[in-house]
């Protein structure tokens, strides 16, 4: 440490500052920036000489960059301002982590590896933390606040309203122009990152469609159609693969990705996504072809797939009750309904085995929670933030429940009597409701999540077709022809775009930004601590009295002149 002492010259200055030089030992990459720091410095010490304005005390003073009064014992340094200015912009490209970019990790491993490894499971997350360098070997500024962010980023659970704030979109799977993500947008993640929990919607579309043929071939209101039993046979059997290759495939992300699917838990829509591997179970079991399996199945099918559902059930219920950041005003969205609906198609299966108590049992608490999602969204609550504006076929979510409401009253009173017939008539207004709408439809990306919006036109036409056998008519018959035609023309339609954005557009899994948001929003700066606001403003108060009083001694001394 070199020093110095300069005092300005004048018989009438008593105020004389004494500064310091510190020059911080440089590393090899900042050798070619030590001539500008010492043209810095003699520019510093010419402008000793001049007195000290109150004007100049307002603009940020660069003098001090390199040099600490000794009287004040403060001092400015330039990267404090220029790190501040660096963090008000984020570039989303999950590298504004100091600490875990590529230039920290050992051996300058790629970002690619190092990035995509946070979501990996703890097991194997702790196997490769213990390959990178202590805190201590890395840079203690930098290194501590991306660590501290990182760690909450990825080991804290993400609240509900994290994902509106930062999502936009009916499904919520776009991130806002201003947010900051976890994962490099501008590189492909690896398959299983991209492979979301909405493929299971596939699974619901493809087994509601056996249902529903299978209902065409055996029911006496479609029995002059003589369609054979072979449709229901294939649907089936398509329906089984894609349940067996989509559960595989999530079972995958679940062993090598587990952050990744505790992100998809927290989110406000995907987490009824879960519900739907259950859901297309007990559908396949209803929509078995008669050729397979006998009419009366055994009560053990019902228990093994209504179990976990009923269990995942009581979970999401009772957030929803027991209120707190995910109570249904908050997370309510479409989708919600799709936790609903199992308990009806669980009744349909239960009345099949033979369990008529329990098929009123899960009768009785889906209705219920159907009419309370159904006054929620209705009434579009203004912290029901997950509705859009604009129209979309998460809306056909509507219809599911009262029309599988209908059909498990029918299933467990053996008739179609009035309160089905109620609850049916509910699901036809909505159908037509949003028929009439079909304008608002159009314009939208296509996306997997759009195959779970299949099998709410499946099940109203499947209900249509029991209201033909209840009361037999023209009218009746046209009616469920017409919407099992519409039901099967999208199931095809979704089928062909898949196939095309799945092998010929190699478009169908893109990057899942929905899961790489971080916990809390990291574009604003935090305030630094209240003791160096006290050591500016003791400085500049210093600084404007030593300043008062030269001036009114020059001012002494003129009049004694």
């Amino acid at each position: 440490m070199n020093k110095g002492a300069t005092s300005p010259s004048g018989k009438g200055n008593s105020f004389q500052t004494h500064f310091v030089d510190i020059h911080e030992v440089l590393p090899e990459e900042e050798e070619e920036d030590e001539g500008v720091i010492k043209t810095e410095e003699k520019v510093t010490k010419k402008g000793l000489h001049k007195p000290i304005k109150l004007k100049e005390l307002k603009r940020p003073q660069r003098s001090f960059s390199r040099q600490v009064s000794l009287e004040t014992g403060f001092s400015v340094l330039d990267r404090e301002s220029k790190a501040k200015d660096e963090r008000k912009i984020l570039r989303r490209s999950g590298r504004s982590f100091g600490g875990f970019d590529s230039t920290n990790r050992i051996g300058g491993e790629a970002a690619r590896k190092g990035d995509f490894n946070i979501f990996r499971t703890k097991s194997t997350l702790s196997k490769q933390n213990s390959l990178l360098p202590t805190r201590k070997e890395m840079e203690p500024k930098r290194t501590d606040h991306g660590a501290n962010d990182l760690d909450e980023s990825i080991n804290k659970s993400v609240p509900a309203g994290r994902y509106f704030a930062a999502l936009r979109g009916p499904e919520l799977d776009e991130v806002k122009d201003y947010e900051d993500i976890l994962l490099p947008k501008d590189e492909l993640w690896p398959f299983l990152l991209r492979f979301p929990i909405g493929c299971f919607g596939i699974c619901l579309g493809l087994s509601s469609q056996a249902v529903l043929w299978r209902a065409l071939s055996t029911s006496p209101a479609t029995k002059f159609l003589h369609i054979t039993p072979l449709i229901n046979l294939f649907l089936w059997i398509i329906a089984l693969a894609a349940l067996v290759s989509v559960s595989i495939t999530y079972m995958l992300k679940c062993i090598y990705y587990f952050e990744a699917v505790k992100r998809e838990y927290f989110h406000p829509v995907r987490v009824n996504f879960f519900f739907a591997p259950w859901v297309v179970c007990m559908f396949l079991a209803i929509g078995v072809p008669p050729m397979l399996a006998p009419e009366k199945l055994h009560p053990a099918i019902w228990c093994a797939f209504m179990g976990p559902y009923f269990f995942l059930e009581l979970k999401i219920y009772g957030q929803w009750l027991s209120g707190g950041k995910r109570r249904l005003c908050k997370v309510a969205n479409p989708s919600s309904h799709l936790s609903v609906v199992g308990n009806f198609v669980g009744a349909i299966l239960a009345a099949k085995v033979g369990w008529i108590e329990p098929a009123k049992f899960l009768w009785s608490v889906g209705f219920a929670h159907y009419l309370v999602v159904f006054v929620t969204l209705y009434q579009r609550l203004p912290t029901s933030e997950a509705l859009p504006k604009e129209l979309h076929p998460v809306y056909s979510m509507f219809i599911a429940a009262p029309s599988a409401a209908s059909i498990a009253w029918g299933s467990i009173y053996g008739e179609f009597d009035g309160c089905a017939r109620t609850c049916f008539f509910i699901a036809l207004f909505l159908y037509v409701s949003l028929v009439v709408r079909i304008n608002f439809f159009t314009g939208f990306r296509f996306s997997v999540a759009w195959w779970s919006y299949t099998f709410p036109m499946t099940t109203a036409s499947v209900a249509t077709i029991k209201y033909a056998e209840a009361a037999p008519s023209v009218f009746s018959k046209t009616l469920a022809l017409s919407l099992s035609f519409m039901s099967s023309t999208m199931v095809a339609l979704l089928f062909v775009s898949t196939l095309l954005h799945a092998f010929f557009w190699q478009t169908l899994f893109p990057n899942d930004l929905a899961i790489a948001i971080t916990a809390r929003r990291l574009v604003r700066e935090k305030k630094p601590f209240k003791k160096a606001y006290d050591i500016k403003r003791w400085t500049k108060q210093a600084l404007m009295k030593n300043n008062s009083g030269d001036k009114e001694h020059h001012e002494n001394d003129e009049v004694t002149y």
